[in-house]
């Protein structure tokens, strides 16, 4: 049963997401056993393929019968728009769905697309006056580059156009889409307590990302709703990638009486918080529920398959390209430049990894057991 709500909707789901309509770069990309970036490659005939490869994206381009269709863009676009993608984010799985929706995107439109990564803010700076002397005009920023406020600064100041994807609050000055991270949040958290659970733990995203604090926001929001009282060993500091949530699970676990709940801010750490218990020799869920945020395929890829908010990462990557392409024409036809932002909605997805706390977990807590509500 799907719940559908202003902002977001709940729904219980297993297996990969499908795709309809015509072949896309990422089904090119399957096909061939290949990553999309080598796909975009061989599409604009750049050097660096091998020719096994080449030979591999062409078959798979003939067999699905993809078409880029460079010609009827071009009747729409006029000057062909050159941006860059800068990202500077652990999770290769984010990255993966982040990635897919630009190439995809850029593809449909006829732009060219630069992708660069950065190792922080000061070489993210660098590359930023290097791009810019090389002709780009847009810039596409992912977390955690699109809350610097000195590489946005920076952007504005070389007379070039920022979209900000994923910012935990969208600036008025500059092109963003995001998700309401705060209510995302507080609905997880909501519905961890709809199953019985009152001990749930907490792990925060990267302290340099603004979502990070509008997640952890909205989890104390539902339970200061709920009028269950924050302790606050649950509560543990990660950084969204894989390492730092095994740390945060095994303090969280290491807590007694220990949390009958962990809900992680993102998927790596969501995924990484079932191995530890299982390390422990804890069944997931019937021992401890997981829970995570983003439904990257790490998501759909573990056992068991993770509740999780979907951010559609995709969408908003491709809503970034069109954006950033419509402002830069606009640009280049001397007209006035208005930033344009959009807040998409989240689903929450419920799979395998929740379950309403067990009998003896209950007892422990002093609570009677309450049980889970179908969806």
């Amino acid at each position: 049963m799907t719940q559908e709500g202003q902002t977001g909707s709940k729904r219980r789901t297993r297996g990969a997401r499908r795709h309809l309509g015509a072949p896309t770069i990422a089904d090119v990309a399957r096909e061939a056993n290949c990553s999309p970036m080598t796909v975009s490659r061989v599409i604009n005939s750049e050097g660096n393929v091998r020719d096994a490869t080449r030979n591999q994206v062409m078959a798979a381009i003939a067999k699905l019968n993809y078409s880029p269709n460079r010609a009827a863009r071009s009747l729409a676009g006029g000057e062909q728009v050159r941006i860059a993608l800068l990202f500077d984010n652990p999770s290769a799985s984010y990255l993966s769905e982040f990635l897919m929706g630009a190439l995809e995107e850029a593809s449909r439109r006829d732009v060219q697309l630069v992708v660069q990564s950065c190792e922080d803010v000061s070489s993210a700076k660098q590359l930023v006056r290097n791009l810019a002397e090389g002709g780009i005009r847009g810039f596409i920023l992912p977390p955690p580059l699109c809350d610097d406020q000195d590489v946005l600064n920076l952007v504005a100041e070389l007379d070039a156009i920022a979209v900000a994807v994923g910012p935990g609050r969208a600036a008025g000055s500059q092109g963003a889409v995001l998700i309401d991270d705060f209510q995302a949040a507080y609905d997880m958290t909501m519905h961890i307590i709809g199953l019985g659970h009152r001990r749930i733990g907490f792990i925060i995203g990267n302290p340099e990302q603004v979502a990070a604090d509008r997640r952890l926001n909205g989890y104390l929001a539902a339970l200061r709703d709920s009028k269950i009282e924050v302790d606050e060993r649950l509560i543990v500091q990660g950084r969204f990638t894989y390492r730092s949530g095994m740390d945060g699970a095994e303090k969280l676990l290491s807590v007694e009486p220990r949390p009958t709940a962990i809900f992680a801010s993102n998927d790596d750490m969501a995924a990484a918080t079932v191995a530890v218990a299982h390390r422990r020799h804890l069944d997931v869920p019937n021992d401890i529920t997981v829970c995570g945020f983003d439904d990257t395929d790490m998501a759909s890829s573990i056992w068991p398959e993770l509740t999780t908010i979907r951010q559609p990462i995709r969408e908003m990557t491709a809503w970034a390209v069109g954006a950033i392409t419509r402002m830069i024409r606009a640009k280049l036809h001397g007209e006035k430049v208005r930033p344009e932002q959009e807040t998409l909605p989240y689903v929450l997805i419920r799979r395998e990894s929740d379950a309403a706390p067990s009998l003896a977990q209950s007892r422990t807590r002093g609570q009677s057991p309450t049980r889970g509500k179908s969806n």
